[in-house]
């Protein structure tokens, strides 16, 4: 994980204190941790649906991936959205924490993109893939499993049978195009489009570096890693029924945040649910 950086978004109402019992009268408000893109955008349009019940949504931002977790364990923050379950529960094991999904929000389609040397004016597909193109992938456990079976899926590698979750790039079995595949951290993989020739991104991660444009194969929306992967809305075990936080859920899983995610992130993220 990168060194932490974290600010609150500027439109915050303050209204009492983060990490306190908001189930009193007089205090209806909700602290809660997110990725800059698209979760705090997310979140920013739901706050203006909650106002409607008189609930002020205050919302952190955090660049890394392991401040808004042990924010919501120690009590700092009520919630936190950014995350899978497959990290959720990693990120349980190896920290002690005991944080829980509370529900499904999005699922954010890994793809695979162009390097900036690739040309991609008329277009590209993956049959233009040449012979020894390098492909940068993440190096964290989940996310590097995850871009290995995105390309078997598209034809460009064979990984060794039963593999699945695990996969590392060891459990490649099949490479005909003779392949270098480099392991660099996800969130560092926009800026290095410049460096190689193709690179497998987060969703969230290409949205902030504004690199959408230059996809060339998504992730299958009907496909298991949209269950399996899908970006929930996160509390500490005992807080699940929180009235402020079935209030939240309850927006983030309505038709219009449906419908505010699907017109605003053409494809990259979908919303969906249990």
């Amino acid at each position: 994980m990168k060194k932490i950086v974290s600010l609150v978004v500027a439109f915050v109402i303050l209204v009492g204190c983060g990490g306190k019992d908001n189930s009193s009268s007089d205090t209806k408000k909700l602290t809660i941790a997110a990725s800059p893109s698209p979760h705090a955008e997310i979140l920013e349009y739901a706050a203006e649906l909650l106002k409607e019940q008189g609930i002020t949504l205050e919302i952190t931002q955090f660049d890394d991936y392991v401040v808004p977790n042990t924010a919501v364990d120690d009590g700092q923050l009520d919630a936190n959205y950014f995350q899978h379950t497959p990290y959720l529960n990693e990120f349980n094991l190896e920290k002690g924490t005991k944080l829980v999904s509370v529900g499904k929000i999005h699922y954010e389609a890994f793809g695979i993109y162009a390097g900036n040397k690739t040309e991609i004016t008329d277009g590209i597909s993956l049959e233009d893939i040449k012979e020894g193109a390098t492909i940068a992938i993440p190096n964290d456990t989940t996310n590097e499993a995850r871009a290995l079976l995105l390309l078997e899926a598209n034809g460009l590698i064979t990984l060794k049978d039963g593999t699945s979750s695990t996969a590392t790039i060891r459990d490649i079995k099949e490479n005909p195009k003779n392949l270098t595949i480099v392991e660099l951290e996800a969130s560092t993989l926009p800026a290095q489009l410049g460096d190689v020739d193709y690179a497998v991104i987060n969703g969230n991660y290409a949205l902030s570096a504004k690199v959408t444009d230059r996809v060339i194969a998504l992730e299958s929306n009907d496909s298991s890693f949209a269950q399996t992967y899908a970006n929930v809305l996160v509390v500490k075990e005992g807080n699940e029924d929180n009235e402020l936080v079935k209030a939240l859920l309850e927006v983030l899983q309505g038709e219009k945040v449906a419908k505010f995610i699907e017109e605003k992130y053409d494809g990259i993220v979908i919303p969906i649910h249990d």
